[in-house]
């Protein structure tokens, strides 16, 4: 599983919020950012995995692009195809690189209401 002990959806969305809206965090904006995008990935694969582990235990031990794959099977596929796409986008949001300018405060924004949203969903 994606989770760690004491780590909850909850507290991570409250995280990315957090990091979002409270410039004293003690970070660079741009730090900040991908702390929330790195929060809010995290959110959604513990959301993946449960979605996975109710539906077919031990499939949540696979790779995460595996469980995005794999989910289409287990959910609405309108759902699967947001998932996958708002995950791909975290991914490249929580990476440094050099050459590249990190999210902005409003591409993260979006994810966070997408986030919110599937999380929503994939926990009913």
């Amino acid at each position: 599983m994606t989770s760690t002990p004491g780590a909850s959806i909850d507290e991570l969305l409250l995280t990315a919020d957090r990091l979002l809206s409270d410039p004293s965090v003690g970070a660079t904006a741009a730090g900040r950012h991908r702390g929330a995008s790195l929060a809010l990935r995290t959110a959604l694969e513990i959301a993946v995995d449960h979605t996975l582990e109710a539906a077919a235990p031990g499939l949540a031990a696979v790779t995460t692009r595996a469980k995005m794959l794999c989910l289409r099977c287990y959910t609405v596929a309108t759902t699967a195809r947001r998932a996958n796409a708002v995950w791909s986008h975290l991914c490249l949001g929580c990476h440094y690189h050099q050459y590249e300018i990190g999210p902005t405060k409003d591409q993260v924004r979006t994810w966070r209401a997408e986030v919110g949203e599937l999380v929503t969903e994939l926990t009913r």
